[in-house]
């Protein structure tokens, strides 16, 4: 039996990989825009794992599609985790991503270089329309760099410096990053669970 499983997502780039991930599972991968979908989920909770599971449960209710969601952020110790799940909205609105990273600089001018640890972390929820939902999760460690180097990523790379590649994610090929990101550990985790879940439920099925 072939599910339906609904990517909670407007970025078809993010589609793509996803569906690359899951291609040998009895699934047929859909997205939000695929199925008409164009409201968003305000991302009220606290924690990375608390927005996952919200955006998953209210798309699986809407839908009635098993859903797959995830959410992720730069989490800095010396800043007390932020900006945590405020990342992509840091510093308030308006902001380019190189206001954001910055701003993140600006707060950490005084911070010693070994209290200068942090890292990205990404939680993915797959929940089923009747509210069962699980999640797995993936991190990235490494430090946040005196100043902003490299061209490639978005987001906060250019600062994120990986000690045991001797640069900053933003000075990475993406198929390098992309191995070996806080997401590409989160989803290889929760497509095991996905695989679990599915073989469960046809177990039951019959």
């Amino acid at each position: 039996m072939s599910r339906r499983l609904l990517i909670a997502t407007h970025n078809p780039g993010k589609v793509a990989e996803y569906r690359s991930l899951l291609f040998d599972l009895p699934l047929g991968v859909t997205w939000l825009d695929e199925v008409g979908i164009t409201e968003d989920v305000e991302e009220t909770e606290d924690s990375f794992q608390g927005n996952a599971i919200l955006k998953a449960r209210h798309y699986a209710g809407l839908t009635g599609l098993w859903t797959w969601a995830d959410d992720s952020g730069l989490e800095i110790d010396a800043l007390d985790g932020r900006p945590g799940v405020y990342s992509a909205r840091y510093g308030g609105k308006g902001l380019t991503d190189a206001d954001r990273y910055r701003k993140v600089l600006a707060e950490m001018i005084d911070v010693p270089d070994a209290q200068r640890t942090a890292r990205f972390r990404c939680v993915v929820a797959i929940a089923q329309p009747g509210g069962k939902v699980d999640t797995r999760d993936g991190t990235l460690e490494g430090v946040i760099a005196r100043e902003p180097k490299g061209s490639h990523g978005f987001g906060y790379d250019p600062i994120f410096y990986i000690p045991g590649f001797h640069a900053t994610l933003a000075e990475l090929e993406r198929g390098v990053k992309n191995e070996m990101s806080h997401r590409a550990e989160a989803a290889a985790r929760a497509r095991e669970m996905l695989a679990v879940m599915l073989s469960e439920a046809e177990g039951g099925e019959e």
